[in-house]
């Protein structure tokens, strides 16, 4: 399975760091965002990955990340988004690297605690279609929120006034390939934007979208809240590792 990094965007919320560098090469605790979601990816199995990321600071990713060996990879796969389309549209530029296998995508700017490998296996075993990560939150308005009905999802709603169900969709997916088919039929949204949501909602229409809940914690980094929140939730997770190490030490 092949492994696909969105990492472009303006990053506007986060402005006026952003004036000067892309958001996912901001410090999130002791490493730059990008280094999360390509953690994540290599810890599920997933060596072969693309970053997709535009704007003035592509060349400081190349620089940040050479070929990938600081993450036991041979090589690292980067593509150029012109203008900004939307997650979907930058998701198009994927199809040649894909080339008709499955794969999973992350959002530069999520933050996982867990490992997703069980979610990579089981969708390795679905014959076609997605999967999507879901996470109960305390806001899920702010996010593409499902209906469910006798257990499945029915349909997703992007950010809803009032939802209808206390669960997210992360920015983390798991695709055959005809989603680049599907994103040649979307219609631009009403901020002139290609929009995953409607991407997993052609899924849902033909009965091919499954879900998991994600273990563990997640956060965006998207914000100045959700950074500071992703870089405490880091150190704290460092400190018990840390923690946990010196006990098993002493007790040897």
């Amino acid at each position: 399975m092949k492994g696909v990094v969105l990492a472009g965007g303006t990053g506007s919320r986060l402005y006026p760091l952003t004036r000067v560098t892309n958001k996912h090469l901001l410090p999130v605790y002791d490493k730059p965002m990008i280094y999360y979601p390509l953690l994540t990816l290599v810890e599920a199995g997933i060596y072969d990955i693309l970053i997709v990321t535009g704007g003035n600071s592509a060349g400081d990713f190349l620089r940040l990340l050479r070929n990938g060996k600081d993450f036991g990879l041979q090589q690292l796969n980067f593509a150029y988004q012109e203008g900004e389309g939307g997650i979907a549209d930058a998701l198009r530029l994927a199809e040649h690297f894909v080339d008709g296998d499955k794969f999973c995508v992350i959002l530069g700017d999520n933050i996982i605690e867990g490992n997703i490998r069980k979610a990579r296996e089981k969708f390795e075993k679905q014959e076609r279609g997605s999967m999507i990560l879901l996470k109960e939150v305390p806001d899920p308005e702010r996010f593409g929120v499902p209906i469910f009905n006798n257990g499945r999802i029915a349909r997703i709603e992007e950010k809803p006034k009032v939802p209808l169900s206390s669960y997210a969709v992360i920015g983390t997916y798991f695709y055959d390939d005809t989603v680049f088919d599907r994103i040649r039929g979307l219609k631009p949204s009403a901020r002139r934007e290609y929009e995953i949501t409607d991407v997993n909602n052609s899924y849902v229409a033909d009965g091919q979208l499954n879900h998991e809940i994600l273990e563990g914690w997640w956060t965006d980094a998207g914000t100045f809240e959700s950074l500071w929140r992703a870089s405490n939730l880091i150190r704290e997770k460092a400190v018990q590792e840390s923690a946990k190490a010196l006990a098993v030490g002493m007790e040897r």
